[in-house]
């Protein structure tokens, strides 16, 4: 199923503004096109969606969030965010690669191309949600920055600004320890569903949904899925992720969405999907078990949670 990117509703009340296009001056048309969104500029390959799901409506998506920097209520980020300038924007790229550098987001579009991808999204809280994500598989980049023998894991880190981010500038009275870091085992980052997203619904991110670049991967928990990356460092030993050094007892490093172990807090057997008003059961891997499972074949996955 197509989704028809929601961007096109947008652009049509700017036009709409035109009115008699023969009366209106081409200095006042100028000024308009120059006003339309720049996630227009957006040039992806569409999903063929061969497992038939229905996104969430673009107003779920964006008012329903968790995004700590600006604030642990699930809408607070959408005001709070706005005011977040999200170009330019460099990435750094170091660790175990041959190829050290900085880029900017718009570089890393135009190395490695937009495609469309419709995931399932679940949060350790028990909802979820299905977004068409649109971006790039995470292996394009680490092919081209050539790592070494000694990059056994990939270590995600969101910027740390307190002028942008309001819970950052809490300090000690923050509700988490900052930078966010987050990992991934090698062949989990290099698995041809773990992806980098740069927009959804045909539009560029926006601030409260991590813009602009973050991680996706979407058989693990949300907040596997870090907002806003910084920095991209392959390492040789495990990273310590921020919800594992928070609460080790509540959080592991791998985070497999699994409805056979519940979180201390929340059942995972089922999970409300966003608009829905009964709840529905979890699938083992939020549904990619059939893609990943065999990249935990021999272990115990209540053991390594």
């Amino acid at each position: 199923m197509h989704i028809t990117p929601e961007t096109l509703f947008e652009t049509r009340r700017h036009f709409l503004k035109l009115g008699a296009g023969a009366l209106v001056s081409s200095t006042a048309i100028s000024q308009l096109l120059a006003e339309l969104p720049q996630d227009m500029s957006l040039s992806y390959t569409p999903d063929i969606n061969l497992q038939k799901l229905s996104s969430n409506t673009f107003e779920q998506i964006t008012n329903y969030v968790n995004f700590y920097e600006f604030s642990t209520d699930k809408t607070a980020p959408v005001k709070l965010s706005q005011k977040m300038k999200t170009t330019p924007w460099s990435v750094g790229l170091s660790g175990e690669i041959n190829k050290k550098q900085t880029l900017e987001v718009d570089e890393l579009i135009a190395k490695f191309g937009l495609e469309e991808r419709i995931y399932r999204f679940r949060c350790v809280e028990g909802w979820s949600m299905v977004v068409p994500w649109i971006g790039f598989p995470l292996y394009k980049l680490l092919d081209y920055l050539e790592p070494n023998s000694k990059a056994k894991y990939v270590k995600f880190t969101t910027k740390h600004d307190p002028s942008i981010f309001p819970d950052q500038a809490k300090g000690i009275f923050s509700s988490i320890n900052y930078p966010y870091v987050e990992g991934l085992r090698m062949d989990e980052a290099r698995h041809p569903l773990t992806f980098i997203a740069v927009g959804m619904y045909g539009k560029r991110l926006l601030p409260q949904n991590g813009a602009p670049i973050r991680l996706v991967v979407p058989w693990k928990y949300g907040f596997k899925s870090i907002k806003s990356l910084d920095k991209i460092e392959l390492v040789e030993s495990e990273p310590l992720n921020t919800w594992q050094e928070q609460n080790p007892k509540e959080y592991g490093f791998y985070a497999n969405v699994n409805p056979a172990v519940d979180h201390p807090r929340w059942t995972q057997a089922k999970e409300r999907l966003l608009g829905k008003l009964t709840k529905q059961d979890t699938l083992p891997f939020n549904g990619y078990e059939k893609e990943v499972a065999s990249l935990y074949a021999g272990m115990d996955l209540r053991k390594f949670f």
